[in-house]
């Protein structure tokens, strides 16, 4: 079979074209793609709507993904060959200031990350710099290793808030990332952890995830010690910081299409609580999604809903902007 990738030559036009895999170079290996997840940033890109500074067309989308290595360059650890992995997006310069300190998601070079300005991983293959890989153990499940960076994204958001043994804590939002971001939290011994959505047939999945409580944003009452905020819906981010108790911390992941209920600076003066935002995840973040799902705390298998071919990405796209048909993670399985 010819290898392929899927590109978007411009918005809304996307194909299946052949995708050669050119030798990894100095530092760098070639993955052959298990399974390769999409979520909304994707379909941005497909639409249009992702700003300017962070696409650039044409593009093989792809971001979360999962893989073996088939090969390395020169300068590459050959002991990563056959190796199960998964890899960091952002093409971090690894000398900035921010870099050096941990934080390779806030790296002063330009922006540049797999699968936006960077072939990504809807395709049979990946080409990338070895140091972002992330080994994973020779039984993983790579089906479930795809959701690893929409993980670490929400280890970020975990490790900000700090979470104390037994300290009360909220997630505002019941979807993938939502139920990530539970699971880490059930992990790090939070006490009462409830998960808060409006709709109520996610309750069984947040209790699976390790939630001891769920409710809807009406019900939802005060005093948490940490909430987290992994909706990105308008008023979330205000429901949020109403949630916390004073001199509780706040971290904010999600960004509303629109925004019609703004958090004003006199809330914030007069919540007194600490709030935290997350982009994107450092490397720092993906060490601790990854030591999770290797040791078993984390398992985002069950939030996989749906599973395409690679020739069939167009549709699968379709069916996550869909408001009609409930999704949680969809997958391409080249």
């Amino acid at each position: 079979m010819v290898p392929r990738a899927v590109q978007v030559d411009a918005p809304h036009a996307l194909r299946v074209v052949a995708a050669e895999p050119e030798p990894p170079g100095h530092g760098e290996a070639l993955v052959a793609v298990a399974w390769a997840g999409i979520c909304g940033s994707d379909l941005e890109v497909h639409h249009g709507t992702r700003p300017a500074e962070f696409v650039r067309y044409p593009v093989v989308p792809g971001h979360e993904w999962s893989g073996t290595v088939l090969e390395v360059g020169a300068g590459a650890d050959p002991a990563l060959v056959g190796r199960k992995v998964v890899g960091e997006g952002f093409r971090n310069c690894g000398r900035c200031t921010s870099c050096r300190e941990g934080d390779t998601n806030l790296c002063s070079a330009v922006y540049d990350e797999t699968g936006f300005t960077q072939p990504g991983a809807w395709a049979d293959h990946l080409r990338l710099p070895a140091r972002l890989l992330h080994p994973l153990p020779d039984e993983a499940d790579l089906r479930a290793a795809a959701l690893l960076e929409p993980a670490a994204c929400m280890a970020s958001a975990v490790l900000k808030a700090g979470v104390q043994v037994g300290e009360s804590v909220a997630v505002i939002g019941g979807g993938t990332l939502g139920m990530l971001a539970t699971q880490l939290l059930a992990a790090s011994g939070a006490g009462r952890l409830v998960v808060v959505d409006p709709r109520a047939e996610r309750a069984e999945a947040a209790t699976t995830c390790g939630a001891s409580e769920f409710c809807t944003p009406d019900e939802l009452g005060g005093g948490f010690d940490v909430v987290l905020e992994a909706a990105g819906a308008s008023g979330t981010g205000r429901l949020a910081v109403r949630s916390t108790s004073r001199g509780g911390r706040t971290v904010l992941t999600g960004l509303a299409p629109e925004e019609h209920e703004p958090i004003t600076p006199a809330e914030l003066v007069g919540a007194a609580v600490t709030v935290e935002t997350v982009f994107g995840a450092s490397s720092r973040a993906w060490a601790h999604a990854v030591r999770a799902f290797a040791t078993g705390r984390l398992d985002p298998a069950p939030l996989v809903t749906h599973e395409f071919a690679l020739e069939d990405a167009g549709r699968a796209l379709e069916i996550l902007a869909d408001p009609a048909v409930p999704t949680g993670k969809v997958l391409l399985h080249p």
